[in-house]
């Protein structure tokens, strides 16, 4: 397993979670760095990884790619005139290498990217005012989008264009989907809004103590949130009710979470959880460990940096990320691609 985070420093981050001893049922982990330098020239607002691909994205206008099978940089992508605000893979549940990039910035903005090599595809504008998040549908065909118009957009990613917008009643700073894309979640201060992707019917909302600042779904409607709070909360979609939490998680507000998966062929992974915070530290955690009462963190890397956002990715994938030069695609192309 990978960890990449992103800070206010400029700095990017790269971590390798392993076992510490080479005993399969040990429990113990490590987070081994491996790459860390300024690779913007402002803050880095966001992150995002999958297999052997990432990508940070920043208030200078670019986007900088990552190979994390061989800690290295592949330089920037220069297709933006605003900062960048949300950054997401799409990767196909048969393919181990992503398909495509997808990209929110803040002039309103949606940026489709090929990843072989990375080359845009299609842009266009989504929101009247900056995107504060965007959510890809697993079936990699649609997008949900938030915006500071304090409105929720739906983006056709086939075609690359908006397909529906509505103005909610206060804007919304978080929007994720459910693994299955059935559901998906909004976050507005304090209070995360639980809707059916079908109609966007409002099912229930779930109001923490303080602001969240940062929001992952895990297995089972396990939703995993973190904010002003320090703690790293997991909420029960089901039944709208409190499963566990992890408290006092950090020393100050927690800015990312990545849940991980059995994508890293660990059995236990569904049970591990990593977070970030501004006070520095990425730590990584055992749920289940929360039920019983506070854990402590199974392994943890103090950056020494304000960090601002996490991703994860499992390396498994032979391929290595690619940057191209190409001008973007016609419409015809996108939907054939995407």
């Amino acid at each position: 397993m990978s960890l990449i985070a992103g800070s206010y420093e400029r700095f990017i981050w790269g971590f390798k979670l392993k076992p510490l001893t080479h005993d399969p049922s040990s429990q113990s982990l490590a987070l081994t760095q491996l790459f860390s330098y300024p690779s913007h020239i402002a803050p880095i607002t966001t992150v995002a990884a999958a297999g052997p691909a990432a990508a940070s994205g920043s208030s200078d206008d670019t986007i900088h790619i990552y190979d994390l099978s061989s800690a290295a940089s592949l330089g920037p992508l220069h297709h933006f005139s605003s900062s960048i605000t949300s950054l997401s893979f799409y990767s196909p549940p048969n393919l181990s290498f992503p398909r495509n990039l997808i990209s929110a910035s803040a002039d309103g903005s949606i940026s489709i990217f090929d990843t072989e090599p990375f080359v845009l595809l299609k842009s266009f504008r989504s929101h009247k005012k900056g995107i504060n998040d965007l959510a890809v549908h697993p079936s990699g065909k649609l997008a949900l989008s938030v915006s500071r118009d304090g409105c929720l957009a739906m983006s056709n990613l086939m075609r690359g264009k908006r397909s529906f917008c509505c103005r909610l009643g206060k804007e919304a700073t978080i929007v994720k989907f459910d693994g299955s894309g059935e559901r998906f979640f909004m976050v507005s201060e304090e209070k995360i809004g639980v809707h059916l992707a079908e109609d966007a019917r409002l099912l229930f909302e779930l109001e923490n103590e303080k602001r969240v600042l940062c929001a992952a779904p895990g297995e089972s409607g396990i939703l995993y949130t973190g904010g002003e709070s320090r703690s790293i909360t997991a909420w029960d979609t089901n039944s709208g009710k409190v499963a566990y939490c992890i408290e006092d998680a950090h020393s100050t507000r927690v800015k990312g979470i990545v849940v991980l998966t059995k994508d890293g062929g660990v059995d236990d992974d569904p049970y591990l959880v990593a977070s970030a915070s501004s006070d520095g530290f990425i730590r990584a955690w055992d749920v289940r460990m929360a039920i019983k009462g506070k854990p402590n963190p199974l392994a943890e890397a103090n950056t020494k940096s304000r960090l601002t956002c996490l991703a994860g990715s499992s390396v498994k994938s032979s391929k290595r990320p690619q940057i191209g030069n190409s001008a973007p695609k016609e419409e015809e192309d996108v939907a054939e691609e995407v």
